[in-house]
C-alpha cells in the first residue's frame, strides 16, 4: 500500500471506504447486513468489495493508530481465548492492563509456551506500555513456562511478580466478550490471514472505543471518528 496515497485507484471515495471498514470494525454485523445498511444510505457496495476493504485497510488504521495510543499501567491480565478459523480453534491471545485498557493481542495456531513467549514479546516492544511490575495469568502451565523463558533470556525483569488468580482475571475475560461478539455474525473465519488482519481492525477499533487515543475521550463517537479521518491525512 502506499502510505501516501493508501487510497489510489479506489472507484469510492476515502471517507466512504473508511466509514465501512470502522463500522464492521465497531459493530456485530455480517458483510451482508453492512451492505445492506450502506444502500439505505444511497451507498451502492458489494458485501465482497467490503470484505476488500476490510482487509486491506483494518491493518492500517491499526498502524497508523498505535504512535497516538496512551501509555498504559504496569499491571498486566494475561488470557486467551479461541476463535473458528477454517472451523477450527485458534487462539487469541490478549493482555489489558489493571484499568481495562487494551495492552496488545496475538493470534496464534497453538496455545504453548512458545506462542506465549512471542506475545509477550509483541507486547514489551509496544510502544504504549509499560515493562510490568506483576502479570497475571490464569492456570494455563504455558504461562509461567514462558515468563520464566523470558526471564532467563533477561527479556523480562527477574523482579516481574507472576501471580495464577483467575479472579484477578476477570477483567481481561469480560473484556474478550466485546471482541467475540464481533466475530460471531461472520461465523469463523476462511484463513488465518483473514483472521489476523480483522482481529486488528476489531482490537483498535475497540481501544479507540475505551479511550486509548490522546484526544479521544471513551464514548465520543465524532471524535473518534474525526481522528481515524485525521490519520488518513483527510479533513475533518
Amino acid at each position: 500500500m502506499d502510505s501516501k496515497s493508501p487510497f489510489k485507484w479506489r472507484h469510492f471515495a476515502p471517507d466512504i471506504i473508511l466509514w465501512g471498514v470502522r463500522w464492521y470494525c465497531l459493530y456485530p454485523i455480517s458483510y451482508r447486513q453492512l451492505e445492506e445498511m450502506m444502500c439505505e444510505r444511497g451507498v451502492e457496495v458489494d458485501h465482497c468489495t467490503l470484505y476488500r476493504w476490510m482487509q486491506k485497510y483494518a491493518p492500517e488504521i491499526d498502524k497508523r493508530c498505535r504512535p497516538h495510543l496512551q501509555l498504559t499501567n504496569d499491571s498486566w491480565r494475561v488470557d486467551e481465548t479461541y476463535i473458528k478459523v477454517k472451523g477450527k480453534d485458534r487462539y487469541l491471545y490478549r493482555a489489558v492492563d489493571s484499568d481495562g485498557n487494551t495492552l496488545d493481542f496475538l493470534l496464534s495456531a497453538k496455545r504453548d509456551a512458545q506462542a506465549a513467549q512471542r506475545f509477550f514479546r509483541k507486547a514489551l516492544k509496544a510502544a504504549h506500555t509499560q515493562s510490568p511490575r506483576v502479570i497475571t495469568v490464569d492456570k494455563n502451565a504455558a504461562d509461567p513456562k514462558a515468563i520464566d523463558e523470558l526471564k532467563k533470556k533477561e527479556e523480562l525483569s527477574e523482579q516481574v511478580e507472576l501471580r495464577q488468580n483467575k479472579y484477578l482475571n476477570n477483567i481481561v475475560e469480560q473484556d474478550h466478550r466485546g471482541i467475540k461478539r464481533l466475530v460471531k455474525p461472520g461465523m469463523g473465519f476462511g484463513s488465518f490471514n483473514t483472521a489476523r488482519r480483522t482481529m486488528k481492525g476489531y482490537e483498535i477499533m475497540n481501544m479507540l472505543r475505551k479511550g486509548q487515543v490522546v484526544g479521544v475521550e471513551k464514548g465520543d463517537v465524532l471524535a473518534r471518528t474525526v481522528f481515524v479521518s485525521q490519520i488518513f491525512g483527510m479533513a475533518a
